[in-house]
């Protein structure tokens, strides 16, 4: 069985300031853009994997919400409760010099974890949980 991750989808509650995140302090490539204002679907990804994306889109947008829903989405993505993403890196020092530099919140320093992994953590304008990983 040959199956791989393609999209997930991550809210955003500022599609510019996602958009500078992801593109500009990550390094992601956009690969659309669609829709105005606040109701954006911008789709981004790591340039040497064409078929991985992250989707970021307006966090209420599911035509089946009701507005208590709605508001609750709100107010766990304010709280960092809502979404979560972890990546991968061979360079994790070099990538968190590079988020600490372009102002990204840090959550955690690069980290040996008691389970063998050495990672860190930070949040995205949108306040999603970013956990990176060192790979090797």
């Amino acid at each position: 069985m040959d199956i791989t991750i393609h999209w997930t989808f991550l809210p955003h509650n500022d599609p510019d300031a996602s958009l500078a995140f992801y593109r500009d302090i990550l390094g992601f490539e956009v690969r659309s853009d669609v829709g105005a204002d606040t109701m954006r679907w911008i789709t981004v990804g790591p340039a040497d994997h064409p078929g991985t994306s992250i989707v970021l889109e307006p966090p209420a947008s599911c035509p089946g919400l009701t507005d208590d829903e709605r508001r609750t989405i709100v107010e766990l993505m304010a709280k960092g409760n809502y979404a979560r993403l972890t990546l991968a890196t061979t360079d994790l020092d070099g990538v968190f010099a590079r988020l600490q530099a372009g102002g990204a919140e840090v959550v955690q320093e690069p980290t040996k974890q008691p389970y063998g992994i050495r990672d860190c953590a930070f949040r995205d304008p949108a306040g999603n949980l970013i956990r990176i990983n060192e790979l090797g």
